[in-house]
């Protein structure tokens, strides 16, 4: 109850934890969630057992509010992931267009006078020695 995050529409405003407050909060998973929207169920149909100061109004929207956010976090997951493997088929496509470049400079370069660049490409794949390493 530390943090209370009231959120009544879909224009309320994201929050950030830092570390220690991850930490300090409770955790709702999976079968805490059911417990809660027991409980929250049952202090609403009986009022008279709990003070007014437990907050059940608030708990209640912060509820509505996480059923909110859920399919939006699910398409953002989504959508990252989808961003994810984008960049990894671009760079992936740019990688092997760019081992055809330099297969081709390893075969033509010497009689196009690319030998200085084929040199520098290669350079990528050069494997150090132990030695030069622990030099270093």
């Amino acid at each position: 109850m530390a943090t209370r995050v009231h959120m009544q529409d879909p224009s309320w405003a994201l929050i950030a934890l830092d570390k220690r407050q991850r930490l300090s909060l409770p955790k709702m998973g999976l079968k805490s969630e059911a417990f809660c929207r027991q409980a929250l169920s049952l202090l609403a149909q009986n009022p008279q057992v709990m003070p007014a100061s437990v907050g059940l109004a608030d708990a209640q929207a912060d509820l509505v509010a996480l059923d909110q956010l859920r399919p939006l976090l699910l398409r953002l997951q989504r959508l990252s992931e989808r961003a994810s493997d984008t960049e990894f088929a671009l760079g992936s496509d740019v990688m092997a267009t760019s081992l055809q470049a330099y297969a081709l400079l390893k075969l033509v370069g010497k009689n196009q006078g690319l030998e200085g660049l084929r040199s520098e490409l290669g350079s990528r794949f050069a494997r150090s020695s132990r030695k030069a390493a622990k030099a270093a």
